[in-house]
């Protein structure tokens, strides 16, 4: 199971304590140091049915600072997919994936319904 994940992101602490405390095995992927591939996200896009969007941290520094707000609507799934790739900051974290599903954010719910 892959984390993409910031270490220092509560959210991202506290899913990694979920999913440890269940036994599952993590490869843990830094977000800041090591950015998703374009065709990572595109895998997502696929494994999680939601749009591009729900994969923007649009609570972020680097979400504010870009305006993305205003600018996103503008943009095309492609921009927003090479934007996210561009910039790990822009990325809602976590994002967790076995190869068949994904989730994205910290939700224990939701991660109950996936994960166990």
């Amino acid at each position: 199971m892959k984390v993409y994940y910031y270490p220092k992101c509560g959210s991202c602490r506290n899913a990694l304590k979920y999913l440890q405390a269940r036994g599952r095995r993590l490869e843990l992927r830094n977000l800041y140091e090591q950015p998703p591939t374009e065709e990572e996200i595109r895998e997502w896009l696929r494994l999680s049915g939601l749009p591009v969007r729900a994969f923007f941290n649009t609570s972020g520094e680097a979400y504010r600072e870009m305006k993305l707000k205003e600018r996103l609507p503008e943009m095309d799934e492609d921009a927003q997919i090479r934007l996210l790739a561009s910039n790990g900051r822009l990325v809602k974290r976590p994002v967790v994936t076995d190869g068949r599903k994904v989730t994205v954010g910290w939700k224990e719910e939701t991660f109950g319904e996936n994960w166990g």
